[in-house]
Formats: structure tokens, sequence, C-alpha cells
């Protein structure tokens, strides 16, 4: 389950407005499959506002992935990614535009306000049928997170937490990551709500929790006191995607996927990813 859904079910508990439906596992990393304008020329494509890029994402805009809650700094995992997209297509940071979109409203359907939102929005076939995703600029990790001063708490590789007792919430990519890559022990203990699996670890009724990493930053930041995150690790069989979310048919989409491309190729999103999600934010990856 990524962030979002967490954040929908902590709605009534803190005073956090963000909502959504629980993200499906994604085992392809495809958007739409719109083909590209016939030029993708900066001056060729159709955007709302002729000559600016015009981004959306919610507010406020969280750490990691954006810093200071202002996303036009170029700070912050999906702010990079969104500037570094931008210059792909021509767009010097002053011809970048920023608009707030409500992250359960961005794919309802119908006309958008914007070129495209950045926000942490998993590709799945219910929202793909009322909008149009570019291919995907992440695939999400699994975040580890225990108290400080667990036994736990200094492990640096998945083969030190095949003993702990491990708490996972049912429906969730994190119960198939977790028989894939740690290969516990001991059955994880299955809880039917993010909820119950936080109080789980502050009760110590279990030694770690794994859920999605964009939950685990916001478990460690907002939730569970003197906790940490141990380290992130691939989903494995249950890999899921973020992408950039359009229009319904907008062919920028093909552009895009163009940009995208380029900056996989380069190495650029892997340097942009391990700077603002990897160690240096506290998840050191976990193998």
């Amino acid at each position: 389950m990524a962030r979002r859904s967490l954040l929908t079910a902590l709605a009534g508990l803190a005073a956090v407005t963000l909502a959504a439906t629980a993200c499906a596992p994604q085992k392809k990393e495809t958007g739409s499959g719109t083909a590209a304008p016939a030029s993708c020329a900066k001056d060729q494509l159709r955007l709302v506002n002729k000559g600016r890029l015009t981004v959306a994402t919610d507010k406020p805009a969280f750490e990691p992935w954006f810093k200071k809650n202002d996303p036009s700094n170029g700070e912050g995992f999906e702010s990079a990614v969104a500037y570094a997209v931008a210059g792909k297509l021509g767009f010097a940071k002053n011809e970048v535009r920023w608009v707030t979109q409500p992250f359960d409203a961005s794919y309802a359907p119908g006309p958008k306000n914007f070129d495209f939102d950045i926000n942490q929005i998993s590709v799945t076939p219910a929202r793909q049928k009322a909008v149009t995703f570019s291919d995907g600029y992440y695939e999400v990790q699994q975040g580890a997170v225990t108290v400080n001063g667990s036994r736990y708490a200094g492990a640096r590789s998945l083969a030190e937490l095949k003993d702990a007792r491990i708490a996972v919430q049912v429906g969730t990519t994190a119960l198939q990551a977790v028989r894939d890559q740690i290969k516990p022990t001991r059955q994880p203990k299955v809880f039917n709500s993010q909820i119950d699996t936080v109080n789980a670890l502050k009760n110590k009724q279990v030694d770690v929790l794994v859920l999605d990493l964009p939950s685990a930053f916001y478990v460690t930041a907002a939730q569970v006191d003197d906790s940490k995150i141990i380290g992130q690790f691939a989903s494995g069989s249950a890999a899921e995607h973020f992408g950039l979310l359009l229009q319904k048919d907008n062919p920028l989409v093909g552009c895009l996927n163009k940009a995208i491309g380029e900056l996989k190729s380069a190495g650029e999103l892997t340097r942009i990813q391990d700077k603002w999600l990897g160690a240096a934010a506290g998840a050191p990856v976990l193998k």
C-alpha cells in the first residue's frame, strides 16, 4: 500500500487531508502507449499555457518528495524529477509553473489545468480508464521500520531481518515482498489496517514493520516517536510504479516518455533517486 492510501486511513486521526485508493501491484512500467507528437520541440508542444510547462502537485508537498513545502525549489525527489523532465523538453526552471491539485481529484476524468501532475501516483488499471500516465519514473521500494534501541535497528542486510517478528498490512505489496526478499523464518503478522501495524510496533508486539517506502517515511516522521527506517529493498514480483499523470489521451505523454527514457538511459533518474530517497534520506539499501 502506498503512502497516499495510508494518509486516507489517517484522515480522521491527523490533520492531513490527502486521500487515495489502495495501490495495486503493477508488473509493467508502461504508461498509456500514446504516441509522441510529430515533434517534441518546445514550440510544437500542446500546453495548457503557451510557452510554459504547468506542473501540478498537492499541498502540503511532503518530504522527501519535496522540500520545505515548496515544489518550485527543485529540491526533493519529485521536484528534481519534474525539472529534469522539463529540461529534456527544453524548458528552463523559470518557465515551469506549479499549481495545486488535490491528490484524490487528480485522477478524476475531465479537463486538467496542468500539463502533468507528479504526486506519488501509482499507475493502476482503474485510474488509466480516466487519465493517461507516462512510463514509470519510480519503482516503489519497500521500507523496514523499527524503533531505536531494537536489536534490528542496526541491521544492514535482509538476512539480518529473517528472525524478526514482522508486521505487514493485508492486501499490500509488502506481504509478498517480505516473502520474496526477506524469506523470514516465521510467518509475518498480518493486520487489517495500517494503523494496526503501527500500533503493533508501538506496543512491541512486533520488531519490524514493513511497508512501502513512501509510507515508511511518513510513519517515522509523524506516527511512531523514536523510530527509524532500517533500510529499503526491492518489491520483487509485487512491483508498483509512479507515473506522471495527464489528461486522458493527451499526446504530450509521448514526449514525456521520451524524456523519461533519456533520463533513465543516462543514469540521471538513478542519481536523483539515490540523492533524495537513499542513504542521505535515512533509507539505505538492504541486500
